[in-house]
C-alpha cells in the first residue's frame, strides 16, 4: 500500500471517530423536537401526546404559575427553571405538554425539546447547538431522579447554572419528578448517617433542586376530583355516560387499581370510550 492510501485510511478512520460537528435542524419545521445521542440529532416531533389544558383538573395554581412563567419567557422576559414533583399519574408531565400548546395557542413562538435522563452527559452540546439558534427552547426532562452513585447530576447543573458561559438566555429547563429532591429521602438519611460531616454528606445532591426558581408539588386527588376529571374528558371526547353508572364504574376501577390519580382518571376513559364505540384521535 502506497503511502499516500494509508494516509487516506487514517484520516478516513479519524473522522468515523471524531465526526463532523453536529448542524442544527431546520426549527421553522415543528415546535417540538426529541433529543437523541449516538449520533447527536434532534429529532422533530410532528404529533405531540398532550391533553388540552382545560382537561387538567385539581393542578389550577400550579396551572396558572407554570403557565404565566412560559409566557415570560417565550415572550423574552426573565424566567425560571421548574420543577414538578410529587403523586405518581397527577398531571406532571401532561402540564408541561398543556402549558407550552397554550403558550403556541397565544401566538408566542417557542420550540419545546424533550431530553431523556440518561442523556444529560450530552446536554453541553445539546446546548451550545441551541444557543446559536435563533428561537427560544422549552428543554423539558420527564421522571428525573437520581441514586447515590449518579454523577448524571453534575451534568445537569450545565443547564441550570450553565459555569462560565452561563445557560444561554433562549433556554429554560422543566422537569418533573416524583421526589423534591430528586433522590430517595431514606439515602439521604443514610448518607447523612455514615458521613464524617453529616451536614455536607448530600448536600451537593440535594441543593440541586435549590437551584430551580420554581417548585410545583402535585398531591393525590380526591375522589370528587377524580370524578370530575373523567366528566371532563366524556365531555371533551363526547362519551355519553349517566352519573350513576359513571361514578359506580369509576370507584370499582380506582379500587382494582389501588390508586387514585389523574393517570387511573385517564385509563378508566379508555377504557369507557373503548366500549362507547369513540375514537380519541
Amino acid at each position: 500500500m502506497s503511502d499516500a492510501a494509508a494516509l487516506i485510511r487514517i484520516a478516513d478512520a479519524l473522522e468515523r471517530m471524531s465526526p463532523a460537528p453536529l448542524s442544527a435542524p431546520d426549527f421553522s419545521t415543528e415546535d417540538a423536537f426529541v433529543w437523541h445521542t449516538a449520533p447527536d440529532r434532534l429529532e422533530p416531533v410532528a404529533k405531540v401526546n398532550r391533553v388540552a389544558i382545560e382537561l387538567l383538573v385539581g393542578v389550577n395554581r400550579s396551572r396558572d404559575t407554570l403557565l404565566d412563567n412560559t409566557l415570560q419567557f417565550a415572550r423574552g422576559l426573565p424566567a425560571n427553571n421548574a420543577l414538578l414533583w410529587g403523586a405518581r399519574g397527577m398531571g406532571k408531565s401532561s402540564l408541561v405538554k398543556a402549558v407550552h400548546a397554550e403558550v403556541l395557542r397565544r401566538g408566542e413562538a417557542l420550540k419545546i425539546v424533550e431530553v431523556q435522563r440518561e442523556d444529560l452527559p450530552s446536554i453541553s452540546r445539546l446546548l451550545g447547538l441551541l444557543r446559536a439558534a435563533p428561537h427560544r427552547f422549552l428543554l423539558f426532562c420527564d421522571d428525573l431522579s437520581f441514586s447515590h452513585d449518579d454523577q448524571h447530576y453534575k451534568s445537569l447543573k450545565a443547564v441550570l447554572d450553565g459555569g462560565i458561559e452561563g445557560r444561554p438566555d433562549n433556554v429554560v429547563f422543566y422537569a418533573t419528578s416524583n421526589r423534591r429532591h430528586l433522590m430517595p429521602r431514606d439515602m439521604i438519611e443514610n448518607e447523612r448517617s455514615s458521613a464524617i460531616n453529616p451536614s455536607e454528606a448530600v448536600e451537593e445532591k440535594v441543593s440541586l433542586s435549590d437551584r430551580f426558581g420554581l417548585w410545583l408539588g402535585f398531591h393525590p386527588c380526591d375522589q370528587d376530583e377524580y370524578l370530575a376529571m373523567i366528566r371532563g374528558y366524556c365531555d371533551a371526547y363526547g362519551v355519553t355516560i349517566d352519573d350513576d353508572t359513571l361514578r359506580r364504574e369509576a370507584i370499582e376501577w380506582q379500587a382494582t387499581r389501588g390508586a387514585r390519580s389523574g393517570r387511573v382518571a385517564w385509563q378508566y376513559f379508555v377504557d369507557l370510550a373503548g366500549r362507547k364505540g369513540v375514537t380519541l384521535g
